[in-house]
């Protein structure tokens, strides 16, 4: 004869309701507090890759500039060594110092700004500030001195998009 312990009652096996309402509160609570930090992350990452894609773009700006002191770049006398648009980073220059014009690329493409709405064009996704303008505020002209971001909003460390 087999005997039943005296903790189990007879033929009951599983959780009760209470159990799994309990439960199911607690995964939700879990959740709950989960969400936000999991948006806050998303919004750094993008914070990221603007920082990235300003960092890169001022870079080539840059590169630019010192391959025309360098006169590898022709120029004009009254011009200022910066290039005339973005695009010309991409697309490339002819370097003058090499006799089979070969071309200069100082990037592979213009990166994106992360906070631009998706319909913009690719030509007016960036702020440009020409070298002729003033810092406090930027306005576009015969070279591109600067970029920034066009998006609105503000930062995590306080400062708005437009002077990162």
């Amino acid at each position: 004869m087999i005997k039943k312990s005296p903790n189990r009652l007879s033929g009951t096996a599983g959780f009760t309701l209470v159990e799994m309402v309990v439960v199911v509160a607690i995964v939700g609570i879990l959740a709950s507090a989960a969400v936000p930090l999991v948006q806050f992350s998303q919004h750094r990452l993008k914070e990221r890759e603007l920082r990235h894609a300003l960092r890169e773009i001022r870079t080539a700006i840059d590169a630019y500039h010192k391959a025309v002191g360098e006169g590898r770049i022709a120029r004009k006398a009254d011009a200022t060594g910066y290039p005339p648009t973005l695009d010309v980073l991409a697309d490339g220059v002819v370097d003058a110092k090499l006799p089979d014009a070969k071309k200069i690329y100082f990037l592979r493409r213009i990166p994106q700004d992360p906070f631009a709405p998706a319909g913009r064009p690719k030509g007016e996704m960036w702020g440009l500030r020409s070298y002729a303008s003033p810092p406090g505020e930027p306005k576009a002209g015969d070279d591109v001195f600067d970029v920034y971001s066009l998006a609105t909003g503000t930062g995590s460390n306080g400062a708005p998009y437009r002077v990162w």
